[in-house]
């Protein structure tokens, strides 16, 4: 993992790079339709964040607070109400998600990843780990994922 000093630096690399887009970028012409709603695309720009408190090695020995995770859940409460794609779209573009996937290894991350949607549709939805489980692995939820990874990486290649 990153030294505190050297992720802060790429937070604010981040954070500046994302104003930055906002400012400059016409959205008349966006890679999705769905990224032309600002709750959808970069939805977490004015989320204050300090990636450099983020402390993954204690998420894997005592799990997480999904109190801590707030801001990310509401979003994508909001971002469903438009569609599955809408809410996975949101759900891959938080900015502790992104640290965790490019820092970590792929099993770590993954389970972080379930770990989050778990939490949010017991949260949201009532549901326990196994139902949550099922929605994940449902076809209408990989495929809404597939593509919204695919719709970033287009729009990230353009950026």
């Amino acid at each position: 993992m990153a030294s505190p000093g050297k992720q802060k630096k790429r937070a604010q690399r981040a954070k500046a790079k994302a104003k930055q887009n906002r400012m400059g970028k016409p959205k008349s012409h966006p890679i999705h339709p769905l990224l032309a709603n600002a709750q959808i695309d970069e939805p977490f720009d004015d989320v204050e964040i300090d990636l450099s408190t983020f402390d993954f090695a204690d998420i894997k020995e005592n799990g997480f607070d999904p109190a801590h995770f707030d801001d990310l859940f509401q979003a994508m409460a909001a971002a469903e109400g438009i569609s599955l794609l809408a809410l996975c779209l949101v759900f891959l573009q938080y900015p502790v998600l992104e640290l965790v996937v490019a820092e970590e290894a792929q099993d770590d991350a993954t389970d972080f990843m379930m770990g989050l949607l778990i939490a949010y549709r017991a949260a949201f939805h009532d549901e326990d780990e196994e139902a949550a489980v099922t929605w994940i692995g449902s076809d209408a939820f990989q495929g809404a994922y597939n593509d919204a990874s695919t719709i970033l990486q287009r729009k990230n290649a353009r950026g």
